[in-house]
């Protein structure tokens, strides 16, 4: 349920409701919007205690969510989340961002090339593998620390924020010291302990969505990073696994529209994991722009053909070009234009 408060509501009221709610056995997570403030509430809620909190002092009324999703659903929070990142980057409301750059870090030079050419064509997030998932344990990994220091020296030298997964509970301490964001990847959108430990650190963090993850199991993810008090999630649709072979997954541009009418959180769409081939990259980017997406998270390496990872679905410097022009006219259109360049 939430709990919509009074616009002349006191601390007092405040602190009477949340002792009430710990009481209760209940969490409790303040919302301030532009016109109300509001207390989501989580927990077994039952009849007569919906009812106690309407007489309380301070309380307007009290709503029964149906989502099993509370705190991610737009019946607690109608308006868009936006998250703010350094460099004056904003991802979420009428902005439109670009992640880019390498599946995996795989040494300076590399990254740095990539960084400039991503930079140059209007990028406003930097992407790059440290710790990398693989199908196969005989497949490159990753540079681990090494490769995270790489990343936040490419931060300071370029002047935009950067974006890594985390595999481990216990990497996310060392990640968060590196990264602005971190990324859950589909193989742990269900590991519930590493999203309690994300959560905590109350940086950005950008949920993708499961190889096999129902739109419900997604959002329900989310409100473990988000019932740590940290409102700071970005959702990813990256692709789901069907019985289609055509391509490496199936880009569900339907989750893109549908979780943007149930959620406030922002929706990044990932076209370079959910097609797998490069040369599908720029059509899926523009249909996700189409549905409604925050923003697209691209694979960028300069030489493709030897990459360690993902190299049939990087695009070249040039080819990336190509795409921010013709998705930046597209944004245009939609009305949710390219964000600022950062700086």
């Amino acid at each position: 349920m939430i709990i919509i408060m009074k616009s002349d509501f006191t601390d007092n009221d405040m602190k009477d409701i949340n002792k009430r709610l710990t009481d209760g056995g209940l969490q409790g997570q303040k919302i301030e919007g532009t016109e109300k403030t509001v207390i989501a509430v989580v927990g077994n809620v039952y009849p007569e205690l919906r009812d106690e909190f309407s007489r309380m002092d301070g309380v307007a009324s009290v709503v029964r969510i149906s989502k099993p999703y509370k705190l991610s659903s737009r019946e607690t929070q109608p308006n868009d989340t936006i998250i703010n990142l350094p460099f004056n980057v904003d991802v979420g409301g009428s902005n439109f961002v670009v992640m880019a750059g390498p599946c995996s870090i795989e040494n300076h030079d590399q990254l740095f090339e990539t960084a400039q050419a991503v930079k140059n064509s209007g990028a406003h997030v930097l992407r790059g593998g440290a710790f990398k998932p693989r199908s196969s344990p005989y497949s490159f990994r990753g540079l681990g620390e090494e490769g995270l220091k790489l990343l936040a020296q490419a931060r300071e030298e370029f002047n935009m924020p950067v974006i890594t997964e985390v595999l481990s509970y216990r990497d996310v301490d060392l990640v968060a010291q590196y990264s602005d964001i971190l990324q859950i990847g589909a193989r742990n959108m269900q590991n519930f302990i590493l999203l309690d430990e994300v959560g905590k650190t109350g940086k950005p963090i950008m949920l993708k969505r499961a190889l096999a993850g129902s739109i419900e199991e997604w959002l329900l993810a989310s409100e473990y990073i988000l019932s740590q008090n940290n409102p700071n999630v970005i959702l990813c649709e990256r692709g789901i696994r069907t019985f289609e072979k055509a391509t490496r997954n199936t880009l569900d541009l339907n989750a893109i529209a549908l979780v943007k009418q149930l959620s406030h959180l922002p929706v990044i769409s990932d076209p370079s994991h959910g097609t797998g081939l490069w040369d599908l990259v720029e059509p899926m980017s523009l249909a996700s722009i189409a549905v409604g997406a925050d923003g697209l998270m691209i694979e960028v390496h300069p030489n493709p053909e030897v990459a360690l990872s993902d190299g049939p679905q990087s695009l070249k410097p040039d080819n990336f070009d190509k795409l921010m022009k013709v998705a930046s006219n597209l944004t245009n259109m939609v009305g949710k234009p390219m964000a600022a360049k950062p700086h």
